[in-house]
């Protein structure tokens, strides 16, 4: 008898419940490119218009495919590496004055995109990224839902899934080896939206010695049994439970549809809390880990969904104050923006789980991120 059939029925009817609205609540992560204005053109000297990407050499386990696309401020490479099935991009945003400074370090800010994105899409490049003057930016691949962590299943059908190596142990000491970076944790961060917010705390909470400052922007802060949405949300990109919603194929990929599907247990092991079989999930969730950050500088947003569970940022809100909640316990310092509704929180942003209130978040976080830099050491 499978452990499936050993589960009392409501229990199945209630975990397929789960996984079904989470699907539907994913839907509404993914940014659209349509929804943020094109990058405002940097401040500084405009950069040569003949000259391309930087040259990158090949190294830490990983190798480029081809050549970098984009300018020589903003351009992607891919690449490919053992520890992650398939090709992957890597977005770089540099400073206007980059190249005519060679003498200069620079800070680096690791941004982690959402689920169902690639950092092919243009509109990853946020107009405050592209503006900052003082500091690097990479955006690496984190796949449809890679999840930012080593799965404990390898051997699915998405073939090798080990995303905290790949961007820890590879695009990491790769980025220094090519780039003109400060290398110290003080002038390192990691920050991220969505599914990205939950990976940039739960790399900053397994690293602190590589990263000083973290971002999570309307993340999926909390993993523990008290937020079922949010795991029901991560179980949905596993399983692809939501592709039943998407109806006849009229020529466009469902948006349900985050890769081959796998097994609930993929990443951490089951996410039933039935008899502490779940403990991987706990081992894992960002809000109860809140105490290894005491040394790192922290910022967390969200809006409140206009109050509808329909939304998913609605769920994000919740997750924030848990985390609010955990940090105050700890008498731990951070910042805080809960916009709410977002009418005060810039023209494009409603409060829902969109591109444009995470565009604003990042007006008001990335002057605060380079003065920390510039204070740092």
């Amino acid at each position: 008898m499978t452990p499936a059939r050993l589960l009392p029925a409501r229990l199945r009817r209630a975990r397929t419940a789960v996984a079904a609205l989470a699907a539907c609540l994913l839907l509404l992560a993914a940014p659209a490119a349509a929804a943020v204005p094109p990058p405002a053109p940097a401040a500084g000297p405009a950069p040569d218009p003949a000259a391309g990407p930087p040259p990158l050499a090949d190294g830490f386990g990983l190798t480029q495919v081809g050549t970098a696309t984009g300018s020589a401020t903003n351009f992607v490479i891919t690449v490919t590496t053992p520890q992650v099935a398939g090709e992957h991009t890597v977005r770089i945003l540099l400073p206007a004055d980059y190249a005519r400074h060679p003498d200069q370090r620079y800070p680096v800010l690791y941004f982690l995109h959402g689920a169902s994105d690639n950092p092919i899409d243009p509109a990853l490049a946020y107009p405050a990224l592209t503006a900052a003057q003082s500091m690097i930016t990479v955006i690496p691949d984190g796949g449809l839902r890679g999840w930012y962590t080593d799965w404990l299943d390898q051997g699915t059908a998405a073939g090798a899934q080990n995303w905290e190596t790949f961007h820890l142990g590879q695009v990491v000491p790769f980025v220094d080896a090519n780039l003109r970076t400060r290398t110290d944790r003080a002038h390192r961060a990691v920050g991220g939206l969505s599914m990205g917010g939950f990976g940039a705390l739960h790399y900053a909470q397994d690293r602190p010695d590589l990263f000083g400052q973290v971002l999570t922007m309307s993340g999926a802060n909390d993993l523990s049994a008290d937020e079922m949405i949010i795991r029901g949300a991560v179980v949905a990109t596993l399983t692809n439970v939501g592709t039943v919603l998407c109806g006849p194929s009229d020529g466009h990929p469902c948006g349900f549809d985050f890769g081959p599907t796998v097994s609930s247990d993929a990443i951490f092991g089951t996410p039933y809390p039935v008899f502490n079989a779940d403990w991987r999930w706990n081992a894992a969730d960002p809000a109860s880990r809140m105490a290894l950050l005491a040394h790192t500088g922290i910022a967390v947003y969200t809006g409140n969904g206009n109050g509808s569970p329909a939304d998913m940022e609605f769920w994000a809100e919740g997750t924030a104050k848990r985390v609010r909640d955990r940090l105050n316990a700890l008498q731990l310092p951070y910042h805080y923006v809960d916009y709410g509704d977002g009418s005060a929180w810039g023209p494009d942003c409603h409060g829902g789980h969109t591109p444009g209130c995470w565009a604003q978040d990042l007006v008001d976080y990335v002057p605060r991120l380079e003065a920390a830099f510039a204070a740092a050491p």
